[in-house]
């Protein structure tokens, strides 16, 4: 695994996008593409409309989850308040609050191989930081995606671009994507599961209560 939350060795490279967009209902199996995967990390980019004068602190956010779709504990949730996991496994790269600059705006780094076994999901959120008190929503991105990176390669396995999906969007989190596990193999499915309350109701869907402050 990278331990060093400030490396920036995976921002701004290059990569043919025609060869690897995944797009809504795909199901990628990421063993398929690049059979000796094992630390994986999940990047998010994103910016904001010109016209909305108030920056959006967007934030990346990852729960594992069991074969009953919610967390064991506490600890199978990943964010900036809680930045790993307690066996270390995956980690959260920093908070980033405005989204400025080319390159992912926030990072998740997961090794594949330390994921309990009872974790056969795991569910990859980007949500707005108190968006319904600024009066702001998913609407108002524009340039936005998820990708998945081989971390020892450095090679870009996929990358789904989530533009079209926000328009008219008035919630402030979504779901854009899952790693699901099929026994030996993990799939990335891309997805557009909105949710009008946030990382709050994010939480509560899956078993947990969040203190964002």
């Amino acid at each position: 695994m990278v331990d060093d939350i400030l490396d920036t060795r995976f921002e701004g490279k290059e990569v043919d996008l025609a060869d690897n967009l995944v797009y809504l209902n795909d199901d990628l199996n990421l063993m398929q593409v690049d059979p000796a995967l094992r630390n994986v990390l999940i990047g998010a980019g994103w910016d904001v409309n010109a016209f909305n004068a108030d920056t959006l602190d967007l934030d990346l956010s990852v729960f594992l989850l069991n074969k009953e779709n919610v967390t064991r504990e506490d600890g199978d949730f990943v964010f900036y308040n809680q930045p790993e996991t307690f066996d270390g496994g995956v980690k959260h790269r920093g908070d980033s609050r405005t989204g400025a600059g080319d390159g992912d705006d926030e990072s998740i780094l997961v090794d594949l191989h330390a994921v309990p076994f009872d974790i056969i999901r795991v569910a990859i959120c980007v949500t707005i930081y108190k968006g319904y008190e600024k009066e702001q929503n998913l609407e108002m991105l524009r340039n936005a995606y998820v990708r998945i990176v081989n971390v020892d390669t450095r090679h870009e396995i996929c990358r789904f671009v989530i533009d079209q999906v926000l328009q008219d969007r008035t919630e402030t989190g979504v779901i854009i994507g899952f790693l699901n596990r099929e026994g030996p193999k993990w799939h990335f499915k891309p997805a557009a599961d909105f949710v009008p309350g946030g990382l709050s109701e994010l939480g509560k869907r899956f078993g947990l209560i969040i203190n964002q402050e």
